[in-house]
């Protein structure tokens, strides 16, 4: 059975086709908990839940519960749902780790409560496995046999330059329309947590009047994210070399240290600087080439490309080694002193410009 995407096993699950085992898998949760959560929420209804619906946990269970579990029938109700939350931890998993040609293994093998199950799944169940932050070996047998009879999805972290493209997909679907400059101030300070920017935008949208538009007004009112004054728009002043503004901004930064952490100052910078860094080095100076090697959005590669203009490579390369210096500054190490994170950021800015 060929891997299925997220969209496509949601479209069936909101099409009530269901299928008797889903293994999810991967290093972006956001999807695997939005798949488990409605099939926990929507599959059956409150009288059918209460006799119809597990939910087991991999550090807590075994293979031997999950399998009779899966094994029952359903209750007044045409469907049962079984679902294992945390199933990296399950112990059989690293058991089956490895495959072994030994006759003894193979033995074993045609005992496994599991391996039985999964070739022949009860039709009224839907088994649910929930396998956050690692992947099962394709080439063992339990890989293979997942892969074979399981609705099987892997999930994987998106690159920074699909975050605002991801958002825009996430408020399109909720019948909401967000202005480029938004949905690019959302992706560079929430970063690319799915579940993080899902909630924020959740928790904004229930405070707002008019859900139909969302504005970088509507974002500094209830994310706390000012449109002004942001790492975003502290790399634009830095970039066009706008001593007065990046000035204002690390001001704002100082007065409001908890909304504006140095080590995520950092961190952009530093990520801010290696892609201006790229750009000097990629051959091919094509909006499309330079988004593919940076990984920046196309809507912004304009701006970075002057951005790298105002500063040669041997000067990104002295910036990238400051910055990881008053990095280190801020964790003590390196300096006698005892300096505030304030003015680190100053001290820092003030090399960075001249």
């Amino acid at each position: 059975m060929p891997e299925r995407k997220y969209e496509e096993i949601i479209k069936d699950l909101k099409n009530k086709v269901y299928h008797p085992v889903y293994f999810l898998q991967g290093d972006e949760p956001f999807y695997i908990d939005a798949i488990s959560d409605f099939m926990e929420e929507n599959v059956l209804n409150d009288m059918e839940k209460e006799f119809n619906q597990t939910v087991l946990y991999g550090r807590d269970t075994d293979i031997m519960t999950i399998v009779s579990a899966a094994r029952r029938f359903p209750m007044m109700s045409n469907y049962q749902v079984v679902i294992v939350k945390e199933a990296q931890d399950l112990r059989w998993f690293s058991s089956r780790g490895k495959d072994d040609e030994g006759s003894k293994e193979k033995s074993k093998e045609k005992e496994d409560p599991m391996m039985l199950y999964l070739q022949n799944p009860t039709a009224t169940t839907l088994l649910v496995f929930c396998y956050k932050y690692k992947k099962v070996d394709s080439r063992t047998k339990i890989g293979k046999l997942l892969k074979e009879k399981a609705q099987f999805l892997e999930t994987k972290k998106l690159y920074d330059n699909q975050i605002a493209g991801w958002i825009k997909s996430f408020l399109k679907e909720k019948k909401i329309t967000a202005d480029d400059s938004a949905t690019e101030l959302l992706a560079q300070y929430l970063g690319n947590d799915l579940s993080k920017i899902s909630n924020e935008i959740n928790k904004m949208l229930i405070n707002l009047t008019d859900k139909s538009v969302i504005t970088t007004n509507n974002i500094q009112e209830h994310i706390g994210i000012s449109k002004e004054y942001n790492v975003f728009e502290l790399q634009n002043a830095l970039g066009i070399k706008n001593v007065l503004k990046a000035n204002q901004i690390i001001n704002y930064f100082e007065a409001n240290p908890k909304s504006n952490p140095f080590p995520l100052l950092i961190a952009s910078l530093f990520a801010y600087f290696n892609k201006l860094l790229i750009i000097h080095f990629t051959q091919d100076k094509s909006p499309g080439s330079l988004a593919a090697a940076t990984g920046i959005n196309p809507y912004v590669v304009k701006e970075y490309v002057q951005a790298a203009r105002n500063y040669p490579a041997a000067k990104l390369e002295q910036i990238i080694g400051w910055l990881r210096e008053y990095d280190l500054k801020s964790k003590g190490v390196g300096s006698s002193d005892q300096v505030s994170e304030g003015d680190l950021m100053k001290e820092l800015v003030f090399k960075i410009l001249h």
